[in-house]
């Protein structure tokens, strides 16, 4: 069996990679709302994410509320990739 990424496979951090596979972008407050987090805990792993270079998160402070908006990288997708094909070894044999 393949080892599954550890950064991946936080639930929330995994969350966050799956809505990004499907959307473009999506800003901060989307993200929350979407999986329930806590503004403290999706910063936290977007900063986790955005350093391990999974994805970006550029932040506007040009309006009069400051917005964070993700989008996956390259490397990201590849991380993403890897962790399904890795996660598909442990279902081989059922």
């Amino acid at each position: 069996m393949k080892e599954l990424d550890p950064l991946l496979h936080s639930q929330l951090r995994l969350a966050v990679m799956s809505i990004l596979l499907i959307v473009d972008e999506a800003d901060f407050v989307y993200l929350k709302t979407k999986t329930g987090a806590t503004a403290g805990n999706m910063s936290v792993q977007i900063d986790k994410l955005s350093a391990a270079g999974y994805i970006e998160a550029t932040k506007d402070s040009t309006k009069a509320k400051p917005r964070t908006v993700c989008r996956m990288t390259k490397k990201g997708r590849e991380a993403m990739r890897v962790y399904v094909d890795s996660l598909k070894t442990y279902f081989e044999g059922l």
